[in-house]
C-alpha cells in the first residue's frame, strides 16, 4: 500500500463525489481512467470488442458517441453487455440525449458549445434527474459558444470556465447537481490554467484531459503535460487520454501516468467480468470474485475474464489473453476468444487457474494446438440450447428501442 506521506504531491482537492455506473468519481474515489471508442456505435459488436479490451487493459469508464438514432439504438444493445459503465457523447442533438438516457447510459457528455437552447438543456437534466445519471459538462476551446468568445477576445481559461458555470446554473435551475466538468483544449496552458480557475470555484469532479493531442509521441508529451501537471497540484478526479491512436493506447498511457505518481497501485492482473444479465449461468460476479483472488497469488501478467455465458462471451472478450463462459451445467475455456477446453461447473475456477500457469509458461500459440477438437462443438451446443430457452433480446433492448424511436420522433422545442 502506498503511504501518503511517500507521495510527493499537493494534498488532492476535495471534490464532491458522483457515481458513474459503478464507478465511483470524486471524493476519496480512486482517479479513474477513461477512454472513447472509435468504432461506429451502430457496429454493436465491434464497439463491445474495443470497450472489452479496453476495459481488460485498466478501463473504468468508456465514452461512445451518440450522434445518430443508429448509435442510440447500439448503445441500447451495448450498455447491458458492457464491463464497464458507458458514457454517452452527445454534441449537438437535444433528441440524442434523450435517446440516450432511454438506453441505459451510466452519463451522458454534452458540450455547451454546442447544445445552446435553455429548454433543451434543463429538460436534459430534468430527465437525467430523474433517472439518477450523472452529466459531465464538457466545455471545449474550439468549440465555445461565440458570445463568449467575442467577450473575452478568445478562448481564454476565464471564458471556459465561465461556459461551464453557466451551464450549471441552468442544470440548478431544475434541481440537477449530479455533475463533473471538464474545460478542456489543445493548448496546454490554456488547459492547466482553465482546470485551475475552475478548481478553485466550484467543488464538483473534474475531468482531466487535453483534447485533440495528437497522434504519439507528440500527443502523449502534451497530454502527460497538462493532465500530470494538475494530478501533481492535486486537481483533478477522472482523466482520458485523446490520442489520435488505439483507444488501448489512451488507456495505457493514462494508467501508467498514475503509476508513475503513486496515485494507483502497479498490479500483473487484469480481470473483467461481464454484467450478469438473463442469460447468464452462473454467479458471475461470485466466480470473478473467488477467480480473481486465486489468480492474484499467483502475480502473472495477465488479461482474464470471466463471462456469464457461452453466446457472447468468447466473442466480446476475445481481446483477453484468457477466459471462462458458463454453458449448460459447463465452463468453456478459451484462450484469446477461441473455446480450448470444456470443463465441469464446479471446476471453472480451477480450471481457470491451471491454464493461466500454462498459458505463462507455454504461451499462447503452445496452448491453442493443445485445444480440445470436441470444445468448439460444445460450446456451439451450449449456445444453441441457451438461445432457444431464453431467446435473443435477454436484456430486454428491443423496447429501449421502441422508447428511443418515440423520443427521436417527437417535435423539436422552438424555445
Amino acid at each position: 500500500m502506498i503511504s501518503p506521506d511517500d507521495k510527493p504531491l499537493a494534498i488532492r482537492r476535495k471534490s464532491r463525489q458522483i457515481h458513474v455506473g459503478s464507478v465511483a468519481v470524486g471524493g476519496d474515489a480512486p482517479i479513474s481512467i477513461q477512454t472513447m471508442t472509435t468504432t461506429p456505435t451502430s457496429d454493436v459488436e465491434a464497439t463491445l470488442a474495443q470497450i472489452y479490451e479496453a476495459a481488460a487493459n485498466g478501463a473504468d469508464i468508456v465514452r461512445c458517441t451518440c450522434n445518430d438514432e443508429a448509435a442510440a439504438e447500439g448503445l441500447a444493445h451495448i450498455v447491458p453487455r458492457s464491463p464497464v459503465p458507458i458514457v454517452a457523447d452527445v454534441h449537438f442533438h437535444f433528441e440524442m440525449a434523450m435517446a440516450a438516457l432511454e438506453a441505459g447510459v451510466a452519463c451522458l457528455r454534452l458540450n455547451p458549445g454546442n447544445l445552446r437552447k435553455p429548454s433543451e438543456i434543463k429538460t436534459i437534466a430534468s430527465e437525467a434527474r430523474d433517472r439518477n445519471v450523472p452529466i459531465r459538462i464538457g466545455v471545449n476551446a474550439g468549440s465555445l459558444h461565440k458570445d463568449l468568445y467575442s467577450k473575452y477576445g478568445g478562448a481564454t481559461p476565464e471564458a471556459l470556465v465561465e461556459s461551464a458555470l453557466m451551464e450549471l446554473k441552468l442544470f440548478e435551475e431544475v434541481g440537477f447537481d449530479n455533475v463533473k466538468i471538464s474545460v478542456k483544449a489543445s493548448d496546454v496552458a490554456l488547459m492547466i490554467k482553465a482546470y485551475r480557475l475552475l478548481a478553485e470555484v466550484t467543488d464538483h469532479p473534474l475531468h482531466l484531459g487535453v483534447t485533440e493531442a495528437g497522434p504519439p509521441p507528440a500527443g502523449l508529451v502534451k497530454a502527460t503535460a497538462g493532465i500530470a501537471t494538475l494530478l501533481a497540484e492535486g486537481i483533478g478526479d477522472t482523466l482520458r487520454y485523446s490520442l489520435t491512436a488505439d483507444p488501448i493506447e489512451e488507456v495505457r498511457a493514462g494508467r501508467q501516468l498514475l503509476e508513475a505518481l503513486g496515485l494507483r497501485e502497479r498490479k500483473g492482473l487484469d480481470l473483467i467480468a461481464c454484467p450478469s444479465c438473463g442469460r447468464a449461468e452462473i454467479d458471475v460476479i461470485g466466480v470473478a470474485k473467488t477467480a480473481q483472488e486465486a489468480l492474484e497469488k499467483l502475480n502473472l501478467p495477465i488479461q482474464v475474464a470471466v463471462m456469464g455465458c457461452v453466446v457472447n462471451g468468447p466473442g466480446e472478450a476475445r481481446g483477453a489473453d484468457l477466459g471462462i463462459a458458463a454453458g449448460k451445467s459447463r465452463g468453456h475455456l478459451f484462450i484469446k476468444g477461441k473455446i480450448v477446453r470444456v470443463v465441469p461447473e464446479d471446476q471453472m475456477v480451477q480450471a481457470l487457474v491451471e491454464e493461466a500457469e500454462r498459458l505463462m509458461e507455454q504461451g499462447v500459440e503452445a496452448r491453442l494446438a493443445l485445444a480440445d477438437e470436441n470444445a468448439a462443438r460444445l460450446a456451439s451446443e451450449d449456445r444453441q440450447a441457451l438461445l432457444g430457452e431464453k431467446g435473443q433480446d435477454v436484456n430486454h433492448s428491443l423496447t429501449k428501442i421502441e422508447n428511443i424511436k418515440k423520443r427521436i420522433s417527437k417535435p423539436k422545442s422552438d424555445n
